[in-house]
């Protein structure tokens, strides 16, 4: 097992942890009454700390820390041990044993199992301009029909291909908020200020030899208390059910097997590189991409930007938004079994690392921001440390080191990669940049 400490120097240390636990209730020798004291109520918490980092008090009565001091000792399953406690030495134990255990406690307990009556999908390409971006793409805008009732709910792909490419492409498949830019806003033209859109830097992407594919997260499964069951896990609901069942999926299984699908279609576009297809998204796609990448080694990359607390950052670090505000704040995201996890983080069978490991030997790239805290971009690091022995194992290079890197210096030299830019929550310019110098070292042809 393996613990970490927070010195100021990032040293993963071998020891033993320091369950944090609440106080004990003092003893109480007033006579029993029917009715309990009441209890003060909880001071009111500040919105932000000094640093402007949010604070919130989740209700298991947990208030987010962004003091390393108060983050102390906790202590990682190894990704390395059997449920048997036997070790892993070799990759055919990794693959035929723990691999599928670690895989099958992140269905259970964290984000769903997907049910066996999830619908088929269809796609087909609707529109095709071959004279794009001022001639350097071909646009396809391609839907795809979730089930087979004539209103089936649509989903809508938009696929940039480089004009001029003699040869099927590799292709980043984007997993994004609003959608793509219409194509009428999307130029080669430096001088062009098209409205706000999430698209990377598509002229860029092109120019490297990529396709690039944009999609909208809630068009497989809404993202609300009000919507969260309404399209693809609506339709998987057997007869006598009204919900998932606790170990059926939340909304991120939804979307990652909405991203599996548009592969499934990207392996019949003859256009298409399908063994070369990375997979991006932020925040909680960030979250959707890792997910994504952990169930599906058809992709053959995932850039996770700033996911945070149940993606990238380690859930028993103590530090930003905890596994509590999760739970409370977007139970529809996972599976009910997560529920039980509440104010008991360290029961969680599993950690970040594990879900990162789950991608080995195939790359990923982790992203976070100054200005992101919250999101914890240490932990995120660290969590990509502590997947390294999978990494090595697998005959991969991992990080290269344990100590966090200097801000905007990305390390890319290996199979994990990683950026620490000065920033908010968010993919920035430099992060793109890095994230195709990355993909250029695994996904271009020859590699």
């Amino acid at each position: 097992m393996k613990t970490f400490g927070l010195p100021p120097r990032l040293t993963l240390l071998i020891g033993c942890m320091a369950l944090v636990n609440s106080p004990a209730a003092a003893a109480d020798s007033s006579p029993a009454t029917t009715n309990p004291p009441a209890q003060a109520p909880a001071p009111a918490l500040q919105r932000a700390d000094a640093n402007g980092n949010p604070l919130r008090r989740a209700p298991t009565g947990h208030v987010s820390n962004y003091d390393e001091a108060k983050v102390g000792a906790y202590t990682l399953p190894d990704p390395l041990v059997l449920q048997n406690g036997q070790p892993v030495r070799d990759a055919d134990t990794w693959f035929r044993q723990r691999r599928p255990e670690i895989l099958k406690l992140y269905e259970t307990e964290i984000y769903g199992r997907i049910p066996e009556r999830a619908p088929k999908m269809k796609f087909e390409i609707v529109e095709t301009d071959t004279n794009a971006m001022d001639g350097a793409a071909i646009r396809q805008q391609i839907v795809g029909r979730i089930g087979d009732n004539p209103d089936a709910p649509k989903v809508n792909v938009t696929l940039y291909l480089p004009a001029k490419a003699g040869a099927p492409v590799p292709v980043l498949l984007h997993l994004t908020f609003f959608g793509g830019a219409p194509a009428a806003t999307i130029s080669t033209n430096v001088a062009a200020r098209p409205r706000f859109s999430e698209a990377g830097p598509i002229a860029n992407i092109l120019a490297r030899g990529y396709g690039y594919a944009i999609l909208r997260y809630t068009e497989f499964e809404g993202d609300s208390a009000g919507n969260s069951l309404t399209l693809v896990r609506k339709l998987a609901l057997a007869p006598d059910q009204t919900k998932p069942a606790p170990d059926e999926w939340g909304t991120i299984s939804a979307w990652a097997w909405g991203a599996s699908r548009v592969l499934d279609y990207f392996e019949t576009d003859r256009a298409v590189d399908a063994k070369r297809v990375a997979i991006v998204g932020h925040s909680r796609l960030g979250k959707t991409v890792l997910w994504a990448g952990a169930r599906d080694p058809r992709f053959a990359l995932v850039f996770s930007s700033c996911s945070g607390e149940m993606g990238a950052a380690l859930a028993r670090r103590d530090f930003g938004e905890t596994m509590d505000d999760m739970a409370a704040n977007f139970p529809w995201q996972f599976a009910g079994n997560f529920q039980k996890y509440a104010g008991h983080w360290t029961n969680m069978p599993v950690d970040a690392h594990m879900l990162i490991a789950l991608s080995a030997p195939r790359p990923v790239f982790i992203t976070g921001g100054t200005q992101d805290q919250w999101a914890d971009p240490r932990g995120e690091f660290l969590a990509e440390v502590a997947a390294g022995p999978v990494y090595r194992l697998l005959g991969k290079k991992d990080l290269g080191t344990s100590e966090l890197p200097p801000l905007d210096t990305p390390l890319i030299s290996g199979d994990l990669g990683f950026h620490y830019h000065t920033g908010g929550h968010t993919i920035t310019p430099a992060d793109w940049q890095a994230f195709l110098d990355f993909a250029d070292q695994h996904l271009k042809p020859g590699r």
